[in-house]
């Protein structure tokens, strides 16, 4: 299925979202369109100290002069913020409150130094709480926090602009904000740059940096797309509505794999516990299928919030790995973060 932006998709996204036709289907069932196929977790993360871990949204890194020397980042939208190694073990852990969605960029310089900005969105205060890592040492450090005036900032993401870098908090009325962040000399500064607008709630959304692309997701209708450069417009674009065949609603975690030549939009359809797959290509979607995250030794993957994909070799996987957030790690109460080696995820799609 190859997707263009045309009148036929925008019509179909204005229908998906009609309250009259909309059909309950229970989180966790089964989509009735195209068959999930199946990929097996190969690392999961593992909090002891907590008997009831409230995940929400993980994030990936890894030093690209050595690979090996990676991370798993992952919210608790009770308790605040967990550090991982990519075995799974927790490294650090900050109780900075209920923390919803995380993400990062490298190349952030505070004091004549490069540091990984860490930036999740915090639900209590109604702000962005940040952290830096030292790419040498692998210590994360708390840096700051930055008030919002948008009510809770709900989803959360990042995006880079030549060497500016970008905070992208969004809302449940479907706000979503472009701040650029710079070092101050008291922490963390934050510029409003745009304000753009769907019609409800939103929370999953990625930055394309290369493409200069931001997607959301709005949770009962689908994907948009728009122009990341903050002097651009800000009407949303369509890109895929919801349609319980390949995307059921809610639309959560939304992130990008860059493979060679090629990459690929990812989603969390949290509705029936896939991760619908399309090819990009300038403007183009094409379908490459669904897979679902079952089998194997650890256990299966359900109502997955945030995912996150880490594009290039990250421990032991040399052509990159994906994230995503698990609401039952078997025992009804712990939640956590499995991780599924993009080889195996090709391989079950039929991708070169």
């Amino acid at each position: 299925m190859t997707l263009r932006f045309a009148a036929a998709t925008a019509l179909a996204l204005i229908l998906a979202g009609c309250g009259d036709g909309k059909v309950a289907i229970p989180q966790g069932s089964k989509a009735a369109g195209d068959p999930a196929k199946p990929v097996a977790a190969v690392m999961e993360t593992l909090v002891t100290t907590d008997p009831a871990v409230d995940a929400d949204d993980p994030v990936l890194w890894a030093d690209r002069r050595d690979p090996s020397r990676g991370l798993l980042i992952g919210t608790d939208k009770s308790d605040g913020l967990y550090v991982h190694d990519l075995t799974g073990k927790v490294l650090q852990f900050f109780p900075d409150g209920p923390l919803n969605n995380v993400d990062l960029r490298e190349g952030f310089t505070v004091d004549g130094k490069a540091y990984v900005l860490i930036a999740a969105a915090e639900r209590d205060r109604f702000g962005i709480v940040t952290y830096l890592l030292d790419p040498d040492t692998l210590q994360v450090k708390p840096y700051g926090f930055i008030p919002t005036d948008m009510g809770e900032p709900y989803g959360f993401c990042m995006g880079k602009r030549g060497d500016a870098i970008y905070l992208m908090p969004n809302n449940k009325s479907g706000e979503a904000r472009q701040y650029r962040v710079t070092a101050g000399p008291n922490g963390p500064e934050a510029v409003l740059e745009r304000t753009m607008k769907v019609s409800s709630q939103t929370e999953g959304c990625v930055v394309d940096d290369e493409a200069q692309v931001f997607y959301l997701g709005e949770e009962d209708i689908g994907i948009w797309r728009f122009d990341f450069d903050p002097k651009g417009p800000v009407e949303p674009v369509s890109v895929y509505a919801v349609d319980r065949k390949i995307l059921t609603d809610d639309v959560e975690g939304l992130t990008v794999m860059r493979d060679g030549a090629r990459k690929y939009l990812i989603a969390s359809s949290q509705g029936d516990s896939t991760y619908p797959v399309w090819e990009i290509q300038g403007a183009i979607y094409t379908y490459k299928g669904r897979f679902a995250v079952e089998g194997g030794a650890i256990d299966d993957v359900t109502v997955t919030d945030g995912i996150d994909a880490w594009s290039g070799p990250i421990g032991a996987w040399p052509e990159g790995a994906i994230a995503m957030h698990d609401t039952d790690d078997g025992d009804g109460k712990q939640q956590n973060y499995k991780l599924v080696d993009w080889r195996d995820v090709k391989k079950a799609l039929g991708l070169p």
